[in-house]
């Protein structure tokens, strides 16, 4: 995955999200601390959207939250990540990319580089403090930010492969992907007044770009688009909407890596959308890197 550098955690169910420091790689262009700041106040103002949007969530259908809809979602993410709408597969998958971002494994990409990795096996080690990777903890910190794998290596992906055969570490990845990506994405897709496509696009988009303080960040993605196009809940179209998010989207996906792949943009979502399908209403059918997935 290409994600930028992290910002924020969602620390409960649904709407808690509280912002813990990063120290930097150090990059003195004033044009990088200039991203970064813009992408931090673009993940502090959804962070307030959210505090200050709780009760009204609480009346919000479950849309993508759905357990029907959320289990279509992580199949259209499955093949997106991995070439498998069986994404209960992935917990135990670990390798490195080649991307930037160091090992990524587990259900949802969690990455050496990009703290998510840590912050998974730091909080399942506080409540399993005796499981097998607790011992990598001190390289998990020290590798965060870079691609090394120093201290790591195959004893650290023999590790993740047992415990991910372990219910509970199954359940802690659950719980990570749920409260950094999903909800959040979900959540404030409906406060822009998005259906369950548009919902999944963010939730997408958050995994992908991730929730960070680098440029490009989901939370800045959204900012960007919001200031050129009116969301539905501003009175704005959906379709028009949702087809200018994507175009960011990929705009930044093509900068970043000029060979990126794009099918999860281009011959996935883009389609749902074409389609009208702005609830993601099943049978359905995507194209992901060529290869033909269905969902009943």
């Amino acid at each position: 995955m290409l994600r930028a550098r992290w910002l924020l955690l969602a620390v409960a169910p649904l709407l808690v999200l509280t912002i813990f420091t990063l120290t930097p790689t150090p990059k003195p262009e004033a044009a990088q601390a200039s991203g970064q700041s813009e992408s931090q106040g673009a993940a502090k103002r959804a962070e307030e959207e959210l505090e200050s949007a709780e009760d009204l969530l609480a009346k919000m259908p479950p849309g993508l939250a759905a357990a029907d809809k959320k289990e279509l979602a992580h199949q259209i993410l499955g093949s997106a990540m991995n070439s498998t709408k069986d994404w209960r597969t992935l917990y135990g998958h670990i390798a490195d990319g080649d991307d930037g971002d160091g090992y990524c494994g587990g259900v949802i990409g969690f990455c050496s580089g990009t703290k998510d990795m840590r912050i998974l096996v730091e909080s399942y080690t506080k409540d399993h403090p005796d499981n097998g990777l607790a011992e990598y903890l001190p390289a998990l910190r020290a590798v965060d930010g870079t691609d090394s794998h120093e201290g790591l290596g195959a004893g650290f992906v023999e590790a993740w492969q047992a415990e991910s055969e372990k219910p509970a570490f199954r359940e802690a990845q659950d719980k990570i992907r749920d409260t950094m990506y999903f909800q959040p994405a979900v959540d404030l897709a409906k406060l822009d007044g998005l259906g369950t496509l548009g919902q999944f696009i963010y939730y997408d988009a958050m995994v992908f770009h991730g929730p960070g303080i680098d440029k490009n960040g989901f939370y800045e993605i959204r900012e960007r688009v919001r200031a050129a196009q009116k969301t539905k809940a501003e009175g704005g179209e959906e379709k028009a909407y949702l087809n200018a998010f994507l175009d960011e989207c990929r705009k930044v996906m093509t900068e970043s890596k000029s060979a990126q792949d794009t099918s999860r943009i281009d011959t996935t979502q883009r389609a749902f959308l074409r389609d009208g399908n702005l609830t993601l209403k099943t049978p359905l059918v995507w194209q992901m890197y060529g290869e033909t997935f269905r969902a009943s």
